[in-house]
């Protein structure tokens, strides 16, 4: 699995579901999820990702970040077959190259700002000196130059969304998957924080695909893709973000 995302098949997308389905349950009670999804997604695109509840989208997120695996169909990633992968290799395929921003911000309350963005780094043995020093660059990218010993007690909403997000990046993810990373925000802070994942995906050409219910939200993204009953309902270019 070694660089499969940073030098992918040549032609292929960074991310390939092919006739993806997923039921929870058997007979009666069998929930079909997704219902043969189709859905190319290239390598330093920005993709939001809308839908009503239920309409698969939560669903599409977790087997793309390796978190679920589809009842059928395909996934591949840089032209790895992760449904092929044990459980072992996803974990690895997560710590490797993915980052994950969520609602809940996620933060350790009773570690500090500088701690909680040193965790990924933690779990790949970097060595301490290095990985404080990883985390600061990580936190000052997010304007927290200055925050490093505060817990997310003592930050605002806002604050600990950039924690979370430098928790996310420091490591240099091929792909950012972010799950209504505004949703616990007001208008203000929500932009504030699309701008600064507009500007990771822009100059450090990192692979965003962010699932949000807010338009206004939607709209920094390169292109939008629309799900509806477990199904793919469009997926339409919303401008050019060369």
């Amino acid at each position: 699995m070694n660089d499969i995302a940073r030098r992918p098949h040549r032609g292929s997308p960074l991310i390939a579901l092919t006739g993806v389905t997923k039921v929870y349950g058997t007979g009666r009670a069998a929930v079909h999820a997704l219902r043969g999804i189709a859905l190319r997604i290239e390598a330093g695109e920005f993709v939001a990702v809308m839908g009503p509840s239920g309409s698969g989208k939560s669903t599409c997120m977790h087997i793309i970040g390796g978190l679920d695996t589809p009842t059928a169909g395909q996934y591949r990633f840089g032209g790895a077959d992760v449904g092929a992968m044990n459980r072992d290799q996803r974990a690895l395929l997560r710590r490797k190259y993915l980052g994950f921003v969520f609602q809940g911000f996620n933060l350790l309350n009773r570690m500090s700002a500088l701690e909680n963005v040193e965790l990924p780094l933690l779990y790949r043995r970097v060595a301490p000196a290095e990985r404080r020093a990883q985390a600061r660059r990580a936190l000052a990218e997010v304007g927290l130059t200055g925050w490093e010993s505060h817990t997310p007690g003592e930050l605002s909403g806002g604050q600990q969304q950039r924690v979370a997000i430098a928790r996310a990046i420091v490591t240099r993810p091929t792909l950012l998957l972010a799950d209504e990373p505004t949703g616990n925000l007001d208008s203000a802070r929500g932009h504030e924080i699309m701008r600064l994942l507009a500007s990771f995906n822009r100059e450090q050409g990192i692979t965003i695909v962010m699932v949000t219910h807010e338009a206004e939200m939607a709209a920094y993204a390169g292109r939008l893709i629309l799900f509806k009953d477990g199904r793919v309902e469009s997926g339409e270019l919303r401008r050019d973000t060369a």
